[in-house]
């Protein structure tokens, strides 16, 4: 149990922003069913990690009739930034009409981003350096993957989504029991080789694109993420039956089902809903917690734990409390 009298941080408010592009996988394909993913929002050439996240952080201040002048820091998750730099979140405070007085940074991290980012932000509320933290999640790695790739392009789409931490709230929980992972050993599994400083871009687009080995990423889960569920869980002092939703890394149907199964969950209520997204990267646990709010009472909703697993190779886990969630307008 966390003491009452130190600063607590909660998760207040998620909007999320979706290309209106859209492609369907055929839904008679193997790999489809197999996946669960029959359409993704695609952006168009012109549009860049910013603009999604500026469309899902102007979505969350009409939504949820947020102040702007409240934000005192924001924070980018993005493996596809606008520029190498400026850095994007400096761009975005401009745009979203920020006060001067905002910290702003964007970190590089992918499908285990989200809850790296809830942790920075709870650091920055608990020591006292800021008061809302807004965290934005966006990516555009379809501007990585080739269109005859067929293992691979039909898996990812595109989506934003923004993310309101603060000091804010009641309860004596809020966001806790982060357990971490890092094995740089994998990074070769899942990696865009070319276009920075290593190796600059040329002109064979096989190494300009995303390379997936899906055999290692998927192996890889099933070895850390049981073991991520058990270790959040003895920080938190509960059992699986004490936490109220499973909401993991909506990587596809077929890897979700897989590790409900290895993490021995299916007597609990568990997320898996990738139908209409495909893999967003580090949007899709955010995006999944906006769709699962919207369909449950937020006082039900007290002990949430998050797994991200994924490029890197990195994951995390945590416990989110999101009864101080706020009621949009």
């Amino acid at each position: 149990m966390n003491n009452p009298n130190k600063n607590m941080a909660y998760v207040k408010a998620i909007a999320e922003y979706l290309p209106d592009n859209i492609k369907e996988n055929p839904a008679d394909s193997k790999l489809t069913k197999k996946t669960g993913i029959y359409k993704r929002h695609v952006v168009r050439p012109d549009e860049c990690a910013s603009d999604l996240a500026y469309g899902a952080a102007e979505y969350l201040f009409s939504k949820f009739s947020i102040d702007r002048k409240a934000i005192d820091f924001i924070i980018l998750c993005t493996q596809s930034p606008d520029y190498f730099l400026p850095t994007t979140a400096c761009i975005l405070q401009h745009r979203l009409s920020l006060g001067k007085n905002c910290g702003a940074f964007d970190f590089n991290l992918g499908c285990s981003g989200y809850v790296y980012g809830l942790s920075m932000a709870k650091g920055l509320i608990e020591t006292g350096q800021a008061e809302n933290v807004l965290l934005l999640t966006a990516e555009t790695y379809t501007k990585y993957i080739r269109e005859d790739d067929s293992a691979t392009e039909p898996l990812f789409g595109d989506g934003a989504c923004a993310t309101i931490v603060s000091g804010v709230g009641k309860n004596e929980e809020g966001i806790y029991g982060f357990d971490f992972g890092t094995d740089g050993e994998g990074a070769e599994s899942l990696i865009v080789r070319t276009g920075a400083s290593r190796f600059p871009r040329g002109p064979d687009s096989t190494f300009n694109s995303l390379y997936m080995h899906g055999g290692e990423i998927t192996q890889f889960a099933l070895d850390v993420v049981p073991a991520t569920m058990t270790n959040v869980l003895r920080k938190c002092g509960i059992s699986k039956e004490n936490i109220d939703y499973f909401v993991f890394h909506q990587a596809n149907k077929f890897m979700l089902n897989f590790l409900r199964e290895k993490c021995e969950l299916m007597s609990v209520p568990f997320w898996n809903d990738v139908e209409n997204y495909g893999n967003t990267v580090s949007t899709t646990i955010p995006l999944a917690l906006a769709d699962l709010i919207s369909s449950n009472d937020t006082k039900n909703l007290k002990k949430v734990m998050l797994i991200g697993f994924g490029v890197g190779l990195s994951w995390g886990g945590c416990v989110v409390d999101l009864s101080e969630f706020i009621v949009s307008s």
